[in-house]
């Protein structure tokens, strides 16, 4: 009985709500959606990690050729953790329909990655932190649905290219243990994700949830501790965004 009050009770919330979203004019949202063509800026939350594949004898210690030693123990594992960043950016957004447009959102990404491997006789493993600050230039189509009051859910999906800039650099004298992990300076990338436009008086806030996962192999390869297991990398973020229009 108790439930059945309840459920009555939910369904007579649910249609007073209803009722008055008719009754109220829904916010102007700065006029973004009046538009064509539109501009904003965003701010976002970051966490890469690497996806890896390893190569077969990627447990095997490593031998340094230079000075004819074993300079690692064999390996028990290499992972990666989720590292958080953050990344500024702007948009533009082009109307093609009621309920689909076209935008870019290029961003400063700050973002480094981190790969630990751990040894058989070592207490202590090693991580090898990919320090990179990048430029990101996406290209998405956002698919909206109707607008209820001054909330409507969006899809999007597109592709994204990312480039490198700064970031430490070794060479070949430095000794085998302080070695650098390297991966490519420009990569492509896959990307999907939903979230909502907010209406208020003088503007448009859209929360947004955002995968994104590289094509191809990010991984230089190189003959040291560090590269030598590791037969490709790829990465893998997760973005959460607010953006204001």
């Amino acid at each position: 009985m108790i439930k059945r009050y309840l459920a009555i009770l939910l369904v007579l919330l649910c249609c007073s709500t209803l009722l008055r979203a008719q009754q109220f004019s829904p916010a102007w949202g700065g006029g973004a959606d009046q538009t064509d063509l539109s501009f904003g800026f965003s701010f976002s939350y970051v966490s890469s990690d690497f996806k890896i594949v390893k190569q077969p004898n990627w447990r095997a210690p490593y031998f340094d050729a230079d000075s004819r030693t074993y300079v690692t123990d064999s390996l028990n594992s290499i992972g990666s953790k989720n590292t958080p960043g953050f990344a500024v950016g702007f948009i533009t957004r082009y109307r093609l329909t009621d309920h689909l447009e076209v935008r870019t959102t290029p961003s400063l990404v700050f973002s480094d990655k981190k790969l630990r491997y751990t040894y058989a006789n070592t207490a202590e493993p090693i991580d090898k932190q990919v320090q990179t600050t990048t430029v990101d230039f996406p290209l998405s189509l956002k698919l909206k649905s109707d607008r209820v009051g001054n909330l409507r859910a969006y899809l999007l999906g597109g592709v994204k290219f990312s480039t490198a800039i700064g970031g430490k650099k070794d060479g070949d004298n430095t000794a085998p243990l302080e070695r650098l992990l390297k991966n490519s300076k420009s990569y492509s990338s896959y990307e999907a994700g939903f979230g909502f436009d907010i209406y208020f008086e003088y503007f448009k806030l859209s929360p947004e949830i955002k995968v994104t996962n590289t094509f191809g192999n990010l991984l230089i390869q190189e003959n040291h501790p560090f590269s030598a297991p590791i037969s490709k990398l790829s990465l893998h973020t997760i973005m959460f965004s607010l953006y204001f229009e």
